[in-house]
């Protein structure tokens, strides 16, 4: 059985909703990516079997399989085979547990997993188009809309609104801090933009205080969660490079980190985004480790309650979660963010001297993605 590992694992930067990277096609943005990936890996691109690409809206200029038309625009072999798969926010995650499934049972021995989604040209929900809607009239479950569940989760963990929006103002505090000192730019492939400037850093960052936040308004009526303590509506793409360990080094590339366990997990309906508590278990308990063997912790910030209630939940300090910041500063391009994690992950790693990470992300449906990853 071949031991997949990740070879390298990057983003271009996330820009805001109408901003530097609304006037992309996805299928351009993602090939981008993809092209710059394998210049950055020293990878043939030949030897890539089959990359398998998350995007959640999959309509307009994300419909017809766009992991295969960037793959194609990029101007990469035509042999290699393209999948793209919605497990809606844990999709870039899911891309790679696939393509490092596919390694481990022999079916090639290297691979690259992607992610885009382009929310400014294709909104969120535009799939479902003006007729037919996913649930059926008899529909019983509790599945409420992600905005309730946020609020629910806040609530049953005990979790006040100046809470959130302390978690917020930090979010954007670590986020700044790290652009500041130069610990986000290994992970960012720049982007050249139809003017021809190149774009390198995300556009969400704001200058957030918690006052600033207490008076914003709640998103529902007598609600908890606000804009400031909610992830970014963004445009972005992300990719990784995944191979057999013996492979990727006949072919003289560094791995930089393996899969200990990966997961995809149900979670309870009427919380929704809830998931990350119940992957963290999972994984924990298929690898005999504790929390307290963990070192750091990335857990997408869809809304500052999901993180919270997972810390909370597994006793995690929070100098060891999203240490330089999340979604809701840096923004969330909902099939991209999966992947975004685990570079933000294996580079903190690196950067720290430090061992083991978890990446952990709620998703629609009532799932979530999650991953231990060892640094190499």
């Amino acid at each position: 059985m071949a031991a997949p590992v990740i070879v390298d694992a990057a983003r271009t930067p996330y820009g805001k909703r109408g901003g530097a990277l609304s006037g992309i096609h996805a299928v351009q943005l993602l090939a981008g990516a993809q092209r710059d990936m394998v210049a950055r890996a020293g990878i043939d691109p030949a030897e890539v079997t089959e990359v398998i690409g998350g995007c959640v809206t999959q309509a307009g200029e994300q419909s017809n399989n766009v992991t295969r038309f960037a793959w194609l625009h990029a101007g990469l072999p035509e042999e290699t085979g393209a999948t793209t798969l919605d497990a809606q926010c844990g999709s870039a995650q899911q891309a790679v547990h696939l393509v490092s499934a596919q390694i481990a049972a022999g079916h090639y021995d290297l691979g690259m997993a992607c992610g885009v989604e382009a929310m400014s040209r294709v909104p969120l929900l535009s799939n479902l188009g003006e007729v037919g809607k996913p649930r059926p009239e008899d529909w019983t479950v509790d599945l409420p809309a992600q905005f309730e569940a946020a609020d629910r989760i806040a609530v049953r963990r005990g979790l006040s609104r100046a809470d959130l929006d302390a978690f917020g103002a930090r979010s954007q505090q670590r986020a700044r801090a790290a652009w500041d000192e130069g610990r986000l730019d290994r992970q960012i492939l720049p982007v050249t933009l139809p003017d021809g400037t190149t774009f390198t850093r995300d556009q969400g960052l704001r200058e957030t205080t918690v006052e600033g936040l207490s008076g914003l308004r709640a998103i529902r009526e007598d609600g908890l969660h606000t804009a400031g303590t909610s992830s970014q509506i963004s445009d972005g793409a992300t990719v990784a490079v995944i191979a057999a360990e013996d492979r990727a080094r006949e072919l003289g590339l560094t791995p930089r980190a393996r899969i200990r366990a990966q997961v995809l997990v149900g979670a309870e309906p009427q919380f929704l985004l809830d998931g990350p508590v119940r992957a963290a278990e999972r994984l924990l308990a298929r690898t005999g480790m504790t929390i307290g063997d963990i070192d750091l912790f990335e857990v997408n910030e869809a809304f500052a309650a999901v993180p919270m209630s997972f810390a909370q939940v597994h006793g995690v300090d929070h100098d060891k979660l999203n240490v330089n910041g999340g979604a809701i500063a840096l923004g969330h391009p909902v099939g991209s963010t999966g992947i975004r994690l685990i570079a933000a992950l294996i580079d903190e790693l690196e950067r720290r001297d430090l061992s083991i990470g978890m990446v952990a992300i709620c998703a629609g449906g009532a799932q979530a993605t999650g991953a231990i990853i060892e640094r190499i």
